[in-house]
C-alpha cells in the first residue's frame, strides 16, 4: 500500500547574515513535525533553503568586498550548518541561486505576463532597503517603516506589476470557505480585515536599480523582485512545470500540506502566494501556520541590542536536545515565547535531568543490582498503581496525536512528562529498594521494573519525533528496537527476559552557582 504523502516547508532563510535563534527555531518546529508524521507512517517530504537574491544581498556583498554569489555562498553554507547542527532531518534544501529554480521562475513570470497578470508600469513610494519592500504614504508610521521602524526613501522606478486585485474577491472566498488555510485563528482575522477586505494593491514583481536577481527574459533590464523568486520555491523545486509537463513528484506532493513560517511573514503567504497560484491555475497550500517569535528576555532580537544569541553557540554549550526542547516545549502555540539563558539552564535541570535523565539512570541501575540488569515480566499482583500507570502509556498515542494534528507541539511534549512523571511516582510508591530486601517479593520486583522499563520505552518512542538524539540513547541502555508507534497502543510490548545496558547519564545537573 502506498503511503500517504504529507509536505511541510518552511520559509527560505534570507542569506543576509548568520541566522539567530529565533530563525533556527523554525527549522526545529518543522523538523519535529516532519518527524511525527513519519512515525505515523506518512511518506513525508520537508523542504527548506536559502533565498538569495535582493539589493541587501547585493549591498552587503560590496562592502564585504565579495561578489553576491559568493557571498550567498558562505551564508548558505552557515545556514545549512546549523539546520545540521540542530539534527533537523530536512529532504531537500533549496537555493533560490539554483540554476532551475532561476529558469522556472523565468517562465512563471512569462507566462503571468502572457496571460495579462503581470503588466509594466511605474513605482513612485518609500522604500525600505532591510525590508526590500515599496509602501504607501498612508502606510508608514510616523514616517518610517512599518514593518520594522527604519528610515524610508523616495524611489521611482520602472517596474512590472502583478494584479494581485483581479483575484481579491476569489481569495477573499478561499478564506472564507477553508476556515482552516490560515492559522492561528487570529492571524487569519489579521489578513482578511486589515488586508484584503481594505482593497488589495497591485503588486511590484520587478526591479531595475539593482542587479542581483533572476533577470526578467524578455526585458533583461528588470530583476524578477523578491517574493515572485522567493515563494515559487515551494513548486520550483519539486518539478513545476508551466507548460503542464509537471513531473510525477509534483503531482504528487503538491498542493503542500502545511507552510510553516513566521508570523511577520504571513501577509506574503496568504495573499501573493495564493494569487500567484490562482494565477497559474494551482491548486491552494493545505495550510499556512503562522508561529509566533522567540524574543529575548530583554527585548526583540537586534544587533544594535547586542543581544542576538546563535544556536550554535548554545547547542555546542548545553546540548542539540537541551536546545530543541525548550524551543519545542517553551514557546507557545499562538503567543511569542521568551528565551534566556537562565530559563534553559532551568529547564535541563528540572525536566531534562530530574524528570526523565533521572528516571532512565535509576530504573537501570536498580535492575542491575537486583537481577544484573535482566528484565522479566512476571505480571505479579497488578495493583492500583500499575493500573494508573499502564492507562497512562496506553493513553499517549491518542493524546500526542491529538494534540501534534492541531500543532500543539509543547502540550505534545507535556503529554509525554505526564507519563515520565507518574513513573518516577511510581518508584516512591512501590518502593522497590523495601521489595528488594524480601526474597518473597522478588517476583513483584520484577513487575515493577519491567513496568518502569516499559513506560520509558514508551515515552522514548514519542520522544523520538522531539528529542532523536536522546530517544536513541534510551533505546540503546534499555536495549530495544521495538520503536514505533502502534508498539505503544498496548502495554507489555517490551521483550521478557532482555539485558539492559549500563546506564549513561542522558543530561547533566548544571550547577547554578558555578
Amino acid at each position: 500500500m502506498e503511503k500517504e504523502k504529507y509536505y511541510i516547508s518552511t520559509a527560505i532563510a534570507y542569506t543576509s547574515g548568520k541566522p539567530h535563534i529565533g530563525n533556527t527555531y523554525e527549522i526545529v518546529l518543522a523538523d519535529a513535525i516532519a518527524r511525527n508524521k513519519r512515525l505515523e507512517g506518512y511518506d513525508v517530504y520537508l523542504q527548506t533553503g536559502t533565498d538569495e537574491h535582493g539589493e541587501k544581498i547585493e549591498l552587503k556583498a560590496k562592502e564585504a568586498g565579495v561578489t553576491p554569489q559568493e557571498f550567498v555562498d558562505g551564508v548558505a553554507g552557515e545556514i545549512k550548518n546549523i539546520w545540521d547542527l540542530m539534527n533537523t532531518s530536512y529532504d531537500k534544501f533549496v537555493r533560490t541561486t539554483d540554476k532551475h529554480h532561476e529558469e522556472v521562475v523565468q517562465h512563471i513570470f512569462k507566462k503571468m505576463y502572457d496571460k495579462g497578470d503581470i503588466y509594466l508600469g511605474k513605482y513612485e513610494g518609500w522604500y525600505c532597503t532591510p525590508c526590500e519592500s515599496f509602501w504607501t504614504e498612508s502606510q508608514l508610521v510616523d514616517g518610517k517603516c512599518p514593518d520594522c521602524g527604519r528610515d524610508v526613501e523616495k524611489k521611482s522606478e520602472e517596474s512590472y506589476f502583478f494584479k494581485l486585485s483581479k483575484y481579491q474577491k476569489q481569495l477573499e472566498e478561499f478564506i472564507e470557505s477553508h476556515p482552516d488555510f490560515i492559522q492561528p485563528e487570529a492571524r487569519k482575522n489579521e489578513m482578511l480585515n486589515n488586508f484584503i477586505k481594505p482593497g488589495l494593491q497591485d503588486l511590484c514583481v520587478s526591479r531595475t536599480a539593482f542587479s542581483w536577481g533572476i533577470p526578467v527574459d524578455f526585458d533583461p533590464k528588470h530583476v524578477v523582485y523578491v517574493w515572485l523568486d522567493a515563494l515559487t520555491n515551494y513548486i520550483t523545486n519539486i518539478g513545476y512545470d508551466v507548460d503542464g509537463n509537471e513531473t510525477e513528484e509534483f503531482k504528487k506532493k503538491w498542493p503542500a500540506d502545511l507552510h510553516l513560517i513566521g508570523k511577520d511573514i504571513i501577509r506574503f503567504h496568504t495573499i501573493y502566494w495564493p494569487c500567484f497560484l490562482f494565477s497559474l491555475d494551482l491548486p491552494m497550500p493545505k495550510q499556512v501556520f503562522g508561529h509566533p517569535w522567540l524574543i529575548m528576555s530583554d527585548g526583540k532580537m537586534s544587533k544594535s541590542k547586542g543581544n542576538v544569541v546563535y544556536a550554535d553557540d548554545i547547542a555546542n554549550k548545553y546540548s542539540v536536545d537541551a536546545l530543541r526542547y525548550f524551543f519545542l516545549h517553551e514557546i507557545p502555540f499562538a503567543a511569542d515565547g521568551v528565551f534566556s539563558e537562565d530559563l534553559l539552564v532551568e529547564r535541563i535541570n528540572s525536566d531534562l535531568a530530574n524528570i526523565l535523565g533521572n528516571l532512565v539512570n535509576r530504573t537501570i541501575s536498580m535492575s542491575n543490582k537486583y537481577f544484573d540488569g535482566i528484565v522479566t515480566n512476571t505480571n505479579v499482583k497488578v495493583d492500583e498503581e500499575d493500573n494508573e500507570l499502564i492507562s497512562l502509556c496506553e493513553g499517549l498515542n491518542e493524546k500526542v496525536k491529538n494534540h501534534m494534528d492541531k500543532l500543539r507541539i509543547a502540550d505534545s511534549i507535556d503529554d509525554i512528562f505526564e507519563v515520565l512523571r507518574a513513573a518516577n511516582k511510581y518508584i516512591d510508591i512501590t518502593m522497590p529498594w523495601a521489595l528488594a530486601k524480601d526474597e518473597t517479593k522478588l517476583d513483584r520486583l520484577n513487575t515493577v521494573l519491567y513496568n518502569l522499563i516499559e513506560a520509558i520505552r514508551v515515552c522514548a518512542v514519542y520522544l523520538q519525533a522531539f528529542l532523536p538524539e536522546t530517544a536513541e540513547k534510551i533505546f540503546a541502555q534499555i536495549n530495544t528496537d521495538i520503536k514505533d508507534y502502534e508498539s505503544t497502543k498496548e502495554f507489555g510490548k517490551f521483550v521478557s527476559g532482555t539485558k539492559l545496558n549500563s546506564p549513561e547519564i542522558l543530561f547533566a545537573r548544571i550547577d547554578t552557582t558555578k
